[in-house]
């Protein structure tokens, strides 16, 4: 609808687009649809507690916060992938310094439940606090607690409880619902006391279920998306809610489903996972879609893309990347990917841009899906080390062009442009005539072209498979840019003169024209800058890469009377350049490898952040600063001719970092439970007749799917009692794991064998279902009359998720049936896995191996009888060993250092680990499979001053020799910096 000028006579005042609270708990008045009336201005500021009441609106451009026009550039990280709190600011920190000012959560229903009616938001789960961390940052957020999230974990995210309820998940069913309630009402609670509008946080937005299409026409789908919607308003969630479509298909959009009467308060927003090898799609505002095709679907609501692919998941066995792990994500989705794609984005008038994963973080414990491995590194911009890597590259250019330039947030489409051999897109602000050029290269090889902008023909060069961003008509601040043959990156105020920073690549020549009436005064900061003062035209000259950050100052002229600051910086220079908002004024340092955070005190400038190498330090600020802290410690300084402070001598670099050699192991052997005495009569019996799983109970046979009798993650461990094995040739095994799952049985104690799901081909990882029978032979010395025990452990690896909403995570794990050759016994089974979850590391960290149970995992235990051994090793056995030590580190204070667990070995070896790190469950090797072999050791986990627990529960499969091979720690990064952190509660026996 359109706005009345009335309202628009207030915007000035209030802001009046978007939620305007009432009372406590109340949902506020509608968001409006604006049309051209809200004029292109300065951003907000970035987001805080400030106990102010906030509006969040939108149009077909954009956001609009407090009324002015916010381009959102966020990355996506997941709270539950990272167990350390501590390391959660460190992310966040690295996120915003980088260009970003958003981070997308999802919120995981199975990590937060153990149980009916069980919830947990302590610890490693505490949502209140990473919410706080994150307006402390300084981020807006995306909230994104499903309850259906998928992010490749163990069933989408379900709880594995809800495996063994009645009634559809994803559907209106109201046993589900009412499951879902209890959830949303957890969430909300918390998520109620951040929300932005109410200054009390930095939640943004909120997004109910993912990527649901099932249902899409159908009654139940509607009821089901009415019943969301419904519930997180009526829980005083009052941002604007949305959902991600799966693809383009023009889904959930606006009307498509009953809101209670609210209008105007609901996004339309699709995920693109599009190849690297395909041409960028045009599907944003701009696109060529359809009518159901991208946001061509909802034209009153702004271009939306919730999931971007900033990198891609790796199945067990390397599919994807052919082995070379997530490093081959990144190779393929490189910083050219990025620019190429994000772009198009951008040409195709994409505001709202969330890329998944900025950072992937660790599926440790029993978290993966079936189809990923423990690390989710995902080939993102941030290791799984929380390292950064050439990809930060675009993302951090182009994430602080669109914060500070804020022409951006408001482009239509232009006329047509042509540059030949490319393909070409030109914008252009209705209010303040800036036009965008971007220019894309599909082919493979350069491509040197023409392009016709700012009244003059440009040369242009643009590498294979990558694209460029050129501007004209920007305003910056007195004066005005006739255009720009290089990227801008920034353009901010810092004390008395105003700062534009270009930027490109290594060995561009950036050509950057100002117009000036009268010839201004030009100081090179740079011998490396040129320039040329002709008709009214400054013309700035600089080979960018040529000496780092090269400058050149403008003051004077036409009655201008504050100077511009024209900085030019090659992609590794652009890295180090942070600009930083403070309440006196914006900051904009330069040098270090991170700035983390800024404080201005009276005159002095405290700084924090990180350095690796010895660095130079340089601070352009407010007036009036004279003084500079790093790190808590005084830098010498002096001013220079460009209005900054800059260090007489270089930050220090990170000290050397020395790791141990593991010894000291010592070994048990385990896996009593094959034994024929064992004490089973604690166990469950397993004698159920009916199930809600989606398998099939086999007739006349009890249910044995792990699930129905409580035990949802990790191993489990089947006895069946029976009598008279004479004339049993074979036993059949049916079993349900998900890929790589593993079986072993043993009758009266001997080994009849293993066996293992095959390694996921494409077929096997879109189909996502893992199960097989497993023929094994009986020896003719166990056909016998009297007692028999047959035991079998079935390693499970995870629930599949649910992404058609076909109730996928309800099907079985474990054995599922059971038949004999040769012989019909009547079986008394009895079932054992995890015990009840631990309280401090939840429920996803144990599964049911006789060493959990007997807590061989955790600090403290005393192995003093167990026997020392050496690796590597050699033997061969069936079952399950486990090996212990500990080790001690000294990272000196002040230094993050970022530690992995790397274990290699013969490929040709059949043998996995669980990793125990201080009773934490770090993730699954499975030698002969991989491809991973480093596994990140968390620091606050990992006692970086103190000592260490280290235990490996190996399985053996018997058929070959097995390990372990090599076991060693490995350095993946450090820094001198780091933020502080507080040790995870690990307890011990």
């Amino acid at each position: 609808m359109a706005l009345s000028r009335r309202t628009f006579s207030a915007l000035a005042g209030t802001a009046a687009l978007g939620l305007a609270l009432g009372g406590s708990g109340g949902t506020g008045a509608l968001s409006a649809y604006a049309a051209r009336e809200v004029p292109t201005g300065p951003p907000p500021p970035a987001p805080s507690v400030d106990g102010r009441r906030h509006t969040v609106g939108f149009d077909h451009y954009s956001l609009l916060v407090d009324g002015r026009r916010l381009v959102l550039w966020s990355g996506e990280m997941h709270p539950f992938r990272l167990p350390s709190p501590s390391l959660w600011r460190d992310v966040l920190q690295k996120m915003r310094a980088h260009g970003h000012n958003a981070v997308s959560i999802y919120v995981s229903w199975n990590y937060h439940s153990p149980a009916p009616g069980r919830y947990d938001f302590t610890g490693v789960r505490d949502l209140d606090l990473f919410l706080r961390t994150a307006a402390e940052t300084g981020l807006y957020v995306v909230l994104r607690p499903g309850p259906y999230i998928n992010a490749e974990i163990d069933g989408g995210g379900f709880p594995g409880w809800l495996t063994t309820t009645e009634g559809r998940a994803r559907t209106a069913d109201p046993t589900y619902l009412k499951h879902v309630d209890e959830w949303l009402t957890h969430v909300d609670s918390i998520a109620a006391r951040h929300l932005f509008t109410r200054g009390r946080g930095t939640v943004l937005l909120y997004q109910i279920e993912n990527e649901y299409d099932s249902y899409v026409h159908d009654a139940t789908g509607r009821a089901y998306m009415s019943h969301l919607y419904k519930k997180v308003r009526a829980d005083g969630i009052d941002v604007p809610l949305f959902h991600n479509d799966k693809s383009r298909n023009g889904y959930w959009t606006p009307g498509t489903f009953d809101t209670g009467g609210e209008k105007g308060r609901w996004l339309y927003g699709f995920d693109g996972y599009p190849s690297p090898s395909k041409t960028p799609p045009d599907w944003g505002r701009f696109g060529t879609g359809g009518a159901t095709g991208g946001t061509t679907a909802s034209p009153r609501t702004p271009g939306f893309v919730p999931e971007f692919g900033a990198g891609w998941f790796d199945p067990w066995g390397g599919y994807w990347f052919k082995g070379e792990g997530y490093e081959g994500s990144r190779r393929t989705r490189d910083a050219a990917y990025e620019r190429r794609f994000y772009l198009t984005n951008l040409a195709n008038g994409i505001t709202l841009h969330n890329t998944y994963m900025a950072f992937g973080g660790t599926s440790w414990g029993w978290l993966p899906a079936p189809v990923v491995y423990t690390s989710y590194d995902y080939g993102a911009a941030f290791t799984e080390g929380r390292q950064p890597t050439d990809k930060l590259v675009p993302m951090h250019q182009i994430g602080h062009m669109l914060q500070r330039v804020p022409d951006f947030a408001k482009l239509d489409r232009a006329p047509d442009v042509e540059a030949a051999g490319l393909t070409t897109y030109h914008l252009k602000n209705p209010d303040t005539d800036a036009h965008v050029y971007v220019l894309r290269n599909d082919g493979d090889k350069e491509v040197s072209s023409t392009l016709r902008a700012g009244g003059e023909d440009l040369p242009v060069t643009v590498p294979g498979r990558d694209a460029r961003l050129l501007v004209a008509g920007l305003s910056l601040g007195q004066r005005r840019l006739r255009y720009a043959t290089a990227q801008p990156m920034l353009f901010q105020a810092a004390g008395r003169q105003d700062v534009a920073v270009f930027c490109g690549r290594r060995g561009d020549m950036a050509r950057v024209v100002v117009e000036c009436a009268e010839e201004p005064l030009v100081s090179r900061l740079s011998q490396q800058a040129a320039y040329v003062y002709d008709r009214g035209l400054l013309r700035v000259t600089v080979p960018l890469g040529a000496g780092g950050l090269i400058g050149a100052r403008v003051e004077g002229g036409d009655g201008v009377d504050r100077p511009l600051l024209l900085l030019f910086a090659d992609e590794t220079t652009s890295l180090r350049l942070w600009p930083y908002d403070t309440p006196s004024g914006p900051l904009l340092v330069y040098g270090p490898k991170l700035l983390r955070t800024a404080v201005l005190s009276g005159s002095t400038v405290h700084l924090t952040g990180d350095t690796v190498e010895a660095t130079d330090l340089e601070v352009w600020g407010p007036r009036g600063i004279d003084t500079v802290t790093w790190n808590g410690r005084a830098v010498r300084t002096s001013a220079t001719g460009s209005g900054s402070l800059r260090a007489v001598a270089p930050l220090a670099g990170v000290p050397k970092v020395e790791l141990p050699a593991l010894g000291g192991w010592r070994m048990r052997t385990e896996n009593p439970e094959a034994g024929p005495d064992f004490d089973d009569t604690a166990w469950q019996v397993a004698d159920k007749a009916a199930s809600h799983s989606t398998t099939a109970v086999p007739a006349g046979q009890p249910v044995l799917f792990a699930d129905d009798y409580g035990f949802h993650y990790g191993d489990v461990w089947y006895r069946g009692t029976f009598t008279d094995a004479t004339g049993i040739e074979s036993v059949s095994l049916a079993h349900s794991t998900g890929t790589q799952g593993l079986l072993m049985a043993w009758l009266d104690g001997e080994p009849l064998g293993s066996h293992r799901m095959p390694v996921p081909d494409g077929d096997t990882i879109r189909r996502g279902t893992w199960t097989d029978t497993a023929v094994l032979p009986v020896p003719r010395r166990l056909r016998t009359g009297g007692r028999h025990v047959l035991s079998v452990l079935v390693r499970r690896m995870a629930h599949d998720q649910d992404g058609k909403a076909q109730d996928t995570h309800k099907a079985a794990r474990g054995l599922t049936a059971v038949t004999f050759t040769g012989g019909s016994p009547r079986v008394r089974w009895r079932v054992q896995g995890g015990t009840a979850p631990d309280p401090v590391r939840g429920p996803l960290n144990n599964g049911g191996l006789y060493g959990e149970r007997e807590g061989w995992h955790l600090p403290g235990f005393p192995d003093g009888d167990w026997e020392p051994v050496a690796f590597p090793r050699a033997a061969r056995r069936q079952g399950v060993t486990w090996y212990r030590t500990t080790f001690e580190l000294a990272v000196a204070p002040g230094v993050d250092a970022s530690v992995g667990l790397t274990l290699d070995d013969d490929p040709n070896r059949a043998w996995r680990a669980q990793i125990f790190l201080n009773g934490w469950n770090m993730g699954q090797y499975i030698n002969d499979v991989g491809p991973q072999h480093t596994f990140v050791l968390p620091n606050g986990i990992l006692r970086t001053r103190g000592t260490n627990t280290l235990a490996l529960a190996v399985l053996s499969e018997r058929t070959t020799l097995s390990g372990p091979g090599q076991v060693r720690l490995t350095l993946l990064g450090s820094a001198a910096g780091g933020v502080p952190v507080t040790p995870v509660p690990s307890p011990g026996r």
